[in-house]
């Protein structure tokens, strides 16, 4: 390795070091000294960016990579300086025709897209969101690509775990019989994870002999059911039952003794993750799934049959009380002819108590899903704003600083649209209502839908007669308006006649079961020539996560936060559908007065200097580097404090502050919290609250604090700080 300073390797991080110590001697690329400027140039930027990045240089397809890009390497040692194409072999007919787009000059971006790869421990299922930004030279030529990904393989799984659990329950509403219960239990499992063979047993009074009553196999694979010692499965079976724990085994014939492996093999099983219950000091039954082929179980499955395991046990147990309790009523119904109708109300109660209580915790189980989703992504949105206030001042070519910038915004624009259709539909997006003509604002962002849309859509807006006036968020109605326009682009496969026509009504239709509404009401149709949507489909268009589009073509929330959007509003989403008339869209929102209407007022200039010292309260250490150093570049002197507790602490040694900028949710203390005391005991001191998280963004007047909402920009904070500074309100 040449002995001449390579400054675009600068920095202390673990990627840093390795690049420089590396020998590059036999490798495409050659010393690091004498690579091309445009690769010094992107390595530079990739080593300097929390997100997880690699470079893909070449015909070779050389890679580089900076620390955040270890986590999703996983057990692939030694990568640095490798093709590409052999570090994700495993993966690469799925990933060749990306790569090979980029490099034709492509920019790709894609959400949760599924791959089998291998980190150490075997081929397993993951989803990434990336996206590959072509390099080029000073010719430019593409040289290379810029991979920036996050593995979203958890948030996927979880949307599919609440999605399979729910349909489960659903399945098993009305079943009243224990067999039943298990027979869909082991077929809806055994379907949703793709095994063999899913099975349930009683167990006897003496600890080894049980009975699988029933089970499940796939094609090819035998019926197990019958009578079995559980000492013939080996000495970890009856010490892991029998002690309440799982029985988790990947290979029998390498992780078993040849006489235990073979009573597995006898009955078709190579894999097995058996669950124990056990009740009153004794195991009383098992649920297990098996494979025919060695496996490597994840903690996804395990957790997932323990967790249907126990819901079809409680189920069960139900469902046998309740059995019981019409057999007493039944023997004695000859002494007391009112006690039978006492037991049906008490069962009766019993399941509408279960219903409501399975269906808040789905709605509970969505609305955390939805909320921390959100939350996560707009903290890395303001990572990703800061970072590119910050890549403005590096000493770049204006063509790259502004290239880096597009895809940095680029990608902050798809993250906040997806926290957009999260929020709107829990109904906790914060809404900016205002009065505007709906006319008229259809009438403005016709141009955008006709570009969305493509040349072989017809966009027509039938001429209107008086202006038709409401009161909602302008930019939600304009993003409601969008995704009907791109459901409907792509239910009509690129070419047809989009129709959008506005209009009043007196009075709400009934919508969904829900009784009419008097007016005044605004209408706006939007309807297309495509070959509309299927019954069964149309009663779930508006679930969230709910899309008929293949992988990577939508999230299944667009129409989501139409519904959210128009219920926080006021007013009512109707859809019709027919096989000759396509589908139509009906958005009804409450009509004002035209002399209600508002223009937001002109937005504050952004400030870059300011004077004062700032006192930064972040749990999240990523925010907390970038915020710190925007607060330093817009001149203020600023501390970090990573919890309340300790920003308290701050202030009894030194009060001498001008501000306190404060995160809301952070673990014990809260930010509000934190600002009362501080108001209480150090008056003087200016608070400025911020948070992404919809629960704070919706309670009324943020408990008498500023806040600014997460994301922001460089911009929007100076302008936050300098109004808390000067005791001005904040604009919204």
């Amino acid at each position: 390795m040449s002995s001449e300073p390579l400054y675009f390797l600068q920095g202390d991080s673990l990627m840093a070091q390795a690049i420089r110590e590396h020998d590059w001697t036999a490798n495409p690329l050659g010393p690091a000294a004498a690579w091309p400027d445009a690769l010094k140039t992107t390595v530079s930027l990739m080593l300097g960016s929390g997100f997880p990045q690699a470079v893909v240089w070449g015909p070779g397809l050389v890679t580089l990579y900076n620390d955040a890009f270890i986590p999703v390497l996983g057990g692939k040692d030694a990568a640095l300086g490798r093709s590409f194409q052999d570090i994700w072999s495993e993966a690469w007919s799925d990933i060749a025709p990306i790569a090979q787009a980029a490099f034709a000059g492509a920019t790709t971006f894609i959400e949760d897209f599924p791959l089998i790869v291998d980190r150490g421990q075997g081929p397993a299922q993951a989803y990434f969101t990336f996206s590959y930004s072509p390099v080029r030279d000073q010719q430019g030529q593409v040289v290379g690509f810029l991979d920036t990904v996050n593995e979203t393989t958890a948030k996927v799984v979880s949307a599919g775990r609440l999605k399979f659990l729910d349909r489960l329950s659903a399945n098993l509403a009305d079943a009243d019989d224990a067999d039943a219960i298990m027979r869909t239990t082991t077929r809806s499992l055994a379907r949703h994870l793709g095994v063999s063979n899913c099975a349930y047993a009683d167990m006897e009074a003496d600890g080894d002999g049980f009975t699988i009553r029933g089970d499940w196999a796939a094609s090819g694979s035998p019926s197990i059911v019958g009578r079995y010692s559980l000492a013939q499965f080996g000495r970890l079976a009856v010490e892991n039952l029998s002690a309440g724990a799982a029985l988790i085994v990947n290979d029998n014939l390498i992780e078993l003794a040849p006489d235990e492996a073979a009573t597995f093999q006898a009955i078709g099983i190579a894999a097995t993750i058996c669950v124990p219950l056990v009740k009153g000091g004794r195991l009383t039954a098992l649920m297990a799934i098996h494979d025919r082929k060695p496996r490597v179980w994840s903690d996804y499955e395990l957790g997932l049959i323990s967790e249907v395991a126990e819901r079809s046990w409680a189920h069960i147990e139900r469902v046998r009380s309740a059995a019981q309790l019409r057999a007493s009523a039944m023997a004695l119904a000859d002494w007391n002819a009112n006690l039978e109708q006492r037991v049906a109300d008490e069962v009766a109660e019993r399941s509408r108590a279960e219903e409501r209580l399975r269906h808040a915790q789905k709605l509970d189980a969505i609305g955390q899903l939805t909320g921390g989703v959100a939350h996560d992504f707009n903290n890395l949105l303001t990572v990703i704003r800061s970072s590119a206030d910050l890549l403005r001042k590096h000493d770049l070519s204006e063509a790259r600083r502004l290239r880096y910038l597009d895809a940095i915004n680029e990608t902050a624009e798809r993250a906040a649209k997806l926290t957009s259709h999260l929020l709107a539909f829990s109904r906790r997006q914060p809404l900016s209502p205002k009065a505007f003509n709906a006319a008229g604002r259809v009438s403005a962002v016709a141009e955008m839908l006709r570009s969305l849309l493509g040349a072989r859509i017809q966009l027509d807006l039938p001429p209107g007669g008086e202006a038709l006036h409401v009161e909602a968020d302008p930019n939600e109605f304009e993003t409601a308006l969008l995704n009907i326009a791109i459901n409907a682009r792509d239910a009509m496969e690129g070419e047809g006649r989009l129709t959008i026509e506005t209009f009043a009504a007196d009075r709400l239709p009934q919508i969904r079961g829900h009784a009419a509404a008097e007016g005044p009401f605004v209408a706006v149709r939007v309807s297309d020539t495509g070959p509309g949507v299927a019954p069964d489909v149309l009663e779930h268009i508006f679930e969230p996560f709910f899309t008929t589009k293949v992988v990577g073509r939508g999230t299944g929330l667009g129409l989501s936060q139409v519904f959210g959007f128009a219920k926080q509003s006021g007013g009512e989403i109707e859809v019709t559908s027919s096989p000759e008339g396509g589908a139509v869209f009906t958005l009804y929102l409450p009509r004002v007065d035209a002399e209600r209407e508002t223009e937001p007022a002109p937005p504050r200039p952004p400030q870059f200097h300011g004077r004062g010292r700032v006192l930064l309260v972040e749990d999240n250490a990523h925010i907390g580097e970038f915020t710190t150093q925007l607060l330093q570049d817009l001149g203020y002197q600023t501390e970090l404090a990573p919890n309340a507790g300790a920003a308290l602490e701050k202030l009894s040694a030194d009060s001498a502050f001008d501000a306190v900028f404060s995160d809301v949710v952070m673990p014990g203390m809260d930010g509000i919290e934190l600002a009362r005391r501080i108001r209480t005991q150090w008056p003087q001191i200016r608070i400025l609250l911020t948070s992404g998280y919809s629960h704070v963004l919706a309670q009324d007047a943020h408990h008498g604090f500023d806040l600014l909402r997460k994301p922001y920009s460089s911009g929007e904070l100076s302008a936050a700080i300098q109004a808390v500074l000067a005791g001005l309100p904040l604009r919204p």
